[in-house]
């Protein structure tokens, strides 16, 4: 497998080495062939158990990647129990399950307890916006998260992961193994790099966070993104904001995930196949 090098985050990305992140590193620990054909081996012995998730990931508007998150906690395992008493494909404790409703016996139950993990990751991802913090979030809790952030300073997970257990920063790391052995750690990173936007600032010596909320699309290079702009009322450089990477990606690769501010998404949606003629009749995408 080729060695793939994009820029991402502000540095550099370097798959099979580290993931770069203003100087620090998001360690990516195993990009071999050996550990792809492991995950994906893993998947194809799964084919109808991870349709499944997908199909409820999808109903609840999340990612199919979020599959990954089962495949790396249990290798879909539904009779498995970690030391800490975690069970079933998800490795729900029974305070967590107990908290959407689910008893502790229906964890091993793969529709319930299926549910209740989507549910959980809908949950975590409107508080955190970006699916690395919510991985995190999900193995050590938010109280872990919260207090790492605070003592951080910031929001940001490559700012404050050091502050993690290890078992966390790990399971972040095999997450995103994981998704670079189904093809979707472009996507991961870019929706992080999207949430970079939220701002930490302080007043009257109270720390007070205020995040963008990003919905995210998929667009091809037949959209103008001057079009785009002019048709929703913003500014080219906001959507370039919420988009870094995005005209390089067009080039490339002819589409790309888009991300704007929630409330602005039904907008775009609605107006999609309009802005997409207007696109064509007036030059391609990658205009600035």
């Amino acid at each position: 497998m080729k060695t793939i090098v994009r820029n991402i985050f502000t540095g550099l990305l370097l798959l099979g080495a580290v993931i770069g992140v203003n100087g620090q590193f998001l360690a990516a620990s195993d990009t071999s062939e050996s550990s792809v054909r492991k995950y994906k081996g893993i998947i194809n012995a799964n084919k109808d158990l991870v349709e499944f998730i997908e199909q409820l990931l999808l109903q609840k508007g999340l990612p199919k990647h979020l599959r990954n998150l089962a495949l790396i906690e249990s290798h879909f395992d539904r009779n498995i129990t970690s030391g800490a008493g975690a069970v079933g494909i998800w490795q729900l404790m029974t305070a967590h399950a107990n908290q959407y409703g689910l008893t502790e016996q229906n964890r091993t139950d793969v529709y319930k307890s299926t549910k209740t993990a989507v549910i959980s990751l809908a949950n975590l991802y409107k508080k955190y916006n970006n699916w690395v913090t919510v991985v995190a979030a999900y193995n050590c809790g938010e109280g872990n998260i919260a207090k790492a952030m605070e003592a951080a300073g910031s929001t940001q997970y490559h700012e404050f992961s050091k502050y993690l257990p290890g078992e966390t920063i790990n399971h972040v790391k095999k997450y995103l193994n994981a998704c670079y052995a189904t093809g979707e750690l472009q996507s991961v990173l870019s929706n992080y790099n999207s949430s970079r936007i939220n701002k930490i600032f302080f007043e009257d010596g109270n720390r007070r966070v205020m995040t963008a909320a990003l919905s995210e699309t998929e667009i091809n290079a037949g959209f103008n993104l001057k079009v785009v702009a002019d048709e929703l009322k913003v500014d080219m450089d906001k959507i370039l904001t919420w988009n870094p990477g995005i005209v390089e990606e067009l080039q490339k690769k002819g589409e790309s995930p888009f991300y704007l501010p929630v409330d602005l998404m039904p907008d775009f949606l609605l107006r999609k196949n309009k802005i997409l003629v207007r696109s064509i009749k007036e030059g391609a995408s990658t205009q600035q």
